[in-house]
């Protein structure tokens, strides 16, 4: 028996909007089955790192900041290099999730910067596995993935509102990324579990 795979959450939040999506992320890993765990890249202790470097999966998120995402997060990705180094991540999974105050706001350039992030360190990127919504007559703005990415989940929220007002299917989408990688996560689980038993049985027996 697979035992739960292990999900880390890797996320700055300016204004806690972006932290109102890492909070549904966790809460769609966790129904899905996955020890899953919130970690607050300008915040993040030693035994956080540790964390990261056991996951399965780690899910970076953070607002979109002119064009990029915030510069805390960047903070983070830099600090992250003797891990590159040693490919300490390869073979992990990873995703990404962002916010911004306009509807596009260039949100693709920041899922982008996770995604070569998440390259650069040898891992096995996840994407929001959707369809976009909103786009016929018959849609509405309550549809999941409202904003139509594809590369993770991108969420719109007005820059003089609070937490309050980030929309009820952008939670929903980022609930829905969360899920999406604790299937899969356990899926790769399952497998690197069948390969190790596969090679422990055809070692030779000694004596």
């Amino acid at each position: 028996m697979v035992v739960a795979p292990v999900v880390s959450i890797a996320y700055h939040s300016g204004y806690g909007h972006t932290a109102v999506l890492a909070r549904a992320l966790e809460s769609g890993a966790a129904e899905a089955g996955a020890d899953v765990c919130l970690i607050k890249v300008d915040e993040i202790t030693s035994d956080q790192w540790a964390r990261l470097d056991s996951s399965d999966a780690i899910i970076f998120g953070a607002p979109t900041y002119m064009g990029s995402a915030s510069g805390a997060f960047h903070a983070f990705a830099e600090s992250t290099s003797k891990r590159w180094n040693r490919q300490d991540w390869k073979d992990k999974l990873a995703a990404g999730f962002t916010n911004s105050s306009s509807k596009a706001g260039d949100k693709d350039q920041a899922l982008r910067y996770f995604q070569t992030l998440a390259f650069q360190h040898g891992m096995n990127w996840v994407c929001l596995g959707l369809l976009p919504g909103w786009n016929s007559s018959t849609g509405s703005e309550h549809d999941l993935n409202r904003l139509g990415y594809y590369a993770g989940a991108g969420a719109q929220t007005n820059l003089d509102e609070g937490i309050e007002a980030v929309h009820p299917s952008d939670i929903a989408t980022a609930a829905h990324l969360g899920r999406r990688v604790t299937k899969i996560a356990r899926v790769f689980k399952q497998g690197h579990a069948t390969e190790a038993e596969d090679v422990s049985e055809k070692l030779p027996v000694s004596g």
